[in-house]
């Protein structure tokens, strides 16, 4: 084997994106927070739930099919919204975002994308999720809402733990900023990769497509820099939650859960879903990972309200464990900033296929056809499980 079919699991993706990607744009996508534990633990503390193998059970005519906030999905996943995909390829967020399309899974583009919302309105022919920064520039945020009403975006998704920038020691080493500064450090990484370089020459966009040009003022990278540095809002509270809802018209997200009573006060405030979510330990270290409190916000709020998590989704069997403790889909992050890296859209396409074979054969030896019938009874009562009250 040659190329992405080399490519058996995402950590063969992140391995070839790592060789293609300039330094400052793989870490970006792959570090997290201060000491990173949270980081580390998003991925590792799976490893604690085991799976209950079945024998001797019909196990033809599978499907991984299922819904997500009222949207057909090929399997219980959707692409998690990324900062600066395009800048892990030329036009990433369009290459992914079609990716996503032919696989028959939700695509989520995120406020602070290289491509803009009408970029990958145009490239796509199905509607997809926008994630939302509540910023404190309140008309920019009305017309950043409307803009992806008049792209038929089907759901918004509200990114709650972004109020405060965490500190990210990677990318203060690496030198990058919002917008990047290109500087003697910065230029030597990007030598080292000619093939990304040259695409780059290509590319539709190269900067916040979503701000400069719309938001008062900012009409290019210097203006944008000043802009982006005062626009973290503090005074947030969940009465914005109401207020977006009102706006769109559509299915409110929130996302950046991790406490039971968070989620109860999403709910309260009118959330359509919630995304269990340490922002991938980039925000707060220390934090617990996202599969360890799944259980107890399920517990709290599984009834009320669809649940869907983030966080360490690095195989089919990670999906499959976070719908066994009670989520109802998750959503993938690095897994495809590392596609993208690797091979563009055709390595975000393999990177789902991975995921899919890994659940699929998973599935199939739990006894189970029905990845909508995925539960309790499919893992065995451990420590991370008991510990939650399960």
């Amino acid at each position: 084997m040659s190329g992405l079919s080399a490519a058996l699991t995402i950590n063969d993706l992140r391995q070839r994106a790592r060789g293609r990607v300039p330094r400052m744009f793989f870490q970006y996508s792959d570090s997290g927070s201060w000491t990173e534990s949270t980081f580390r633990a998003n991925e590792s503390e799976f490893d604690e739930i085991r799976f209950r193998q079945r024998v001797a059970v019909d196990m033809r005519d599978r499907s991984l099919a299922t819904t997500l906030v009222g949207q057909p999905a090929a399997m219980p996943l959707a692409v998690g919204p990324a900062a600066i995909c395009g800048l892990q390829v030329a036009d990433g967020e369009i290459k992914a975002a079609r990716a996503a399309e032919k696989f028959g899974i939700p695509f989520s583009l995120s406020t602070m994308s290289i491509g803009s919302i009408e970029d990958v309105a145009e490239a796509t022919s199905k509607p997809f999720w926008f994630q939302l920064y509540m910023m404190r520039d309140k008309p920019f945020m009305e017309r950043l809402i409307d803009r992806a009403k008049a792209a038929r975006c089907s759901a918004l998704i509200m990114t709650m733990d972004l109020q405060i920038l965490g500190d990210r020691h990677a990318d203060v080493r690496n030198g990058l900023s919002a917008p990047p500064k290109f500087n003697l450090n910065s230029i030597s990484q990007i030598v080292t990769r000619p093939g990304w370089a040259f695409g780059m020459l290509g590319a539709k966009r190269r900067t916040f497509s979503n701000v400069v040009g719309h938001a008062q003022n900012v009409e290019d990278l210097g203006s944008l820099a000043s802009w982006i540095a005062g626009q973290f809002d503090q005074s947030l509270t969940w009465k914005e939650v109401g207020w977006v809802k009102d706006r769109f018209g559509g299915p409110v997200i929130v996302k950046g859960i991790l406490d039971t009573q968070d989620a109860q006060l999403a709910v309260s405030h009118g959330a359509d879903a919630i995304v269990v979510s340490n922002h991938g330990g980039r925000q707060l270290d220390g934090a617990p990972s996202s599969i360890r409190v799944l259980p107890e916000i399920v517990d709290a709020v599984g009834h009320k309200t669809e649940i869907l998590m983030d966080g360490g989704i690095r195989s089919g069997q990670h999906m499959l464990k976070a719908l066994a403790l009670g989520a109802k889909g998750v959503l993938l992050g690095r897994p495809v900033l590392y596609g993208l890296g690797a091979g563009g859209e055709a390595g975000v396409t393999r990177a789902f296929e991975i995921i899919r074979k890994e659940a699929d054969v998973t599935m199939a030896l739990l006894g189970e056809r029905d990845v909508r019938n995925i539960g309790p009874h499919n893992i065995y009562s451990n420590d991370l499980v008991r510990q939650q009250g399960h």
